[in-house]
């Protein structure tokens, strides 16, 4: 599932290319997620006004409203002035006169959904919930470890519920608990002021690296210029299960936490 970093990799891939474009046409293909909650026509003529970010949604601003855009599970977005034939994974095109961003989605567990403001009700409901972001100001390591206290379930689970903060899916929260020598089922509230400060760092290290390396590609994600991610490469302990620890050369291990899988050392996160 493309995550904050493979979804902000997105934004930063087209942003400057389709801001100030005019749309000229929408284009629907087979149902997504939900529905796109208005006419497709009614968005011909809009102007594009800038493509921000909250969690792992893009938005995408318009003069009349803004087009909240999900990935889903695996889910790519395309940007270019000439694009191939549509394929039969291709759901949503807004044709615009900088270019066409079209949604490629084999699952379909994506979304396009338009409101006409942030304070819609449909965007509460999407994006009220939502914890704050690990890469803004906001994300401080005292409110972190006083929300970490009010959860009794196990550390990587809180991480990846995204109410606490926002964005770190499986991938990034088993490398940041690994950063900070953190065992994956400890339990929120057992995790001691001293190590919620190590993975507070230990989150924002491992999301810039992973920026930094374009995110990930595991299957099929790539930026809307068609490039892929390498911080899988990267990994310390992600799909290493069997392999020796890069720090210690213990064998990494990994175990299933609520129907995910987990990947950790058990020497070097012994608690």
């Amino acid at each position: 599932m493309p995550e904050l970093p493979e979804v902000e990799v997105t934004r930063r891939s087209f942003v400057d290319r389709i801001v100030g474009a005019r749309v000229v046409n929408v284009w629907l293909g087979k149902p997504l997620r939900w529905p796109l909650g208005c006419e497709a026509s009614g968005l011909i003529g809009c102007e594009v006004s800038s493509v921000g970010r909250r969690g792992k949604y893009l938005l995408v601003g318009l003069d009349s409203g803004v087009l909240l855009i999900h990935l889903g599970m695996s889910g790519s977005l395309q940007f270019s002035a000439s694009l191939p034939e549509r394929g039969v994974h291709d759901h949503f095109e807004l044709v615009t006169s900088h270019g066409c961003l079209r949604l490629h989605d084999p699952r379909r567990f994506g979304a396009v959904v338009f409101a006409q403001s942030l304070d819609a009700p449909v965007v509460q409901k999407l994006l009220g919930r939502l914890g704050v972001e690990p890469l803004e100001a906001g994300f401080d390591a005292v409110s972190f470890h006083r929300a970490l206290r009010q959860r009794r379930t196990s550390i990587k689970q809180v991480l990846l519920a995204g109410d606490v903060v926002v964005g770190v899916g499986n991938i990034y929260a088993s490398e940041a608990l690994f950063l900070a020598g953190i065992r994956p089922t400890l339990r929120a509230d057992r995790v001691s002021g001293p190590r919620a400060v190590r993975l507070h760092s230990a989150v924002i290290t491992v999301l810039q690296r992973a920026l930094a390396l374009g995110g990930s590609t595991l299957r099929d994600f790539s930026s809307a210029e068609g490039q892929s991610g390498y911080f899988q490469l990267d990994a310390s302990v992600y799909g290493r299960e069997g392999q020796a620890c890069r720090v210690c050369g213990t064998v990494i291990r990994q175990i299933r936490q609520g129907q995910r899988s987990s990947y950790f050392c058990p020497v070097c996160q012994r608690v």
